[in-house]
């Protein structure tokens, strides 16, 4: 009998072993399998400084303009159209080259944005961020400062105007992008809690700089915006990509705010 209870109790042991090597190795594979479906926008963005909210907010669903407007005017004209799931810039009939810059509806302290882009050939946009639609200024580039989205090769004056740099202020690191026509990703970073703004260019850190403060009041002291009352002053304002000749396509839009 005792013999008996000896088996027994073994057969439970191998048993409970085997379970727990099963449930092991189901959490391990169940874990990858979740960091497989994660995104390397996701990677990049979750590796970028600050305590982010838990889930990104989609701004762009590849069908519609929801949530966005031209700035100062009522929804969108036909400057902008929607191609496979992009916001594509095109050119509108109101005899306009610019002042067609479209406008989240919403406003943004800090966050983490990432937006996919592509330019054609000779094209220059950028994206805002920090507009103040509320002021008397008729162009988005008067409140807010921008990451440079370009053909490098042929709309670039200098350093401060290659694709990712903060225009005027701050050249990116070049070799980043890739040739016109493809796609590129940029992960910005406006942290108002640490003062620090960083972009990232397809998985790679490009550039850093201060938000605000004597840095910043330095560089700004030596650029066109010297005079610019308002540039760069609002820490809360609405994200815009900008029309400035070319066709240009955002797709992928998507922020998680810094709490």
């Amino acid at each position: 009998m005792k013999n008996l209870y000896n088996l027994i109790f073994k057969s439970i042991c191998i048993l409970l072993i085997i379970m727990l090597f099963t449930f092991c190795t189901n959490t391990s594979k169940l874990e990858k399998n979740n960091s497989d479906k994660m995104t390397e926008n996701d990677k990049n963005a979750l590796g970028a400084l600050g305590q982010i909210g838990s889930d990104w907010e989609n701004l762009s669903d590849g069908k519609s303009f929801n949530g966005w407007h031209i700035f100062k005017k009522n929804g969108i004209n036909d400057s902008w159209i929607i191609e496979d799931g992009a916001f594509v810039y095109v050119g509108g009939t109101d005899g306009n080259s610019t002042g067609n810059d479209l406008i989240s509806d919403k406003k943004f302290t800090s966050y983490v944005l990432s937006v996919d882009w592509k330019v054609s050939k000779g094209a220059n946009s950028g994206i805002f961020y920090g507009i103040n639609e509320n002021s008397d200024f008729g162009q988005p580039y008067f409140t807010a400062p921008e990451i440079q989205v370009v053909d490098n090769n042929n709309s670039v004056g200098s350093s401060k105007e290659y694709a990712g740099s903060l225009y005027d202020l701050v050249p990116a690191k070049e070799g980043l992008i890739n040739s016109v026509g493809k796609w590129n990703n940029y992960i910005i970073e406006i942290n108002h809690y640490t003062n620090q703004a960083i972009v990232n260019i397809n998985g790679t850190e490009a550039l850093s700089y201060p938000l605000s403060g004597n840095e910043w009041n330095k560089m700004i002291k030596n650029s066109k915006f010297r005079d610019w009352s308002e540039f760069g002053k609002h820490k809360t304002g609405n994200i815009g990509l900008q029309d400035h000749g070319g066709k240009v396509s955002y797709k992928n839009i998507k922020i998680k705010e810094i709490k």
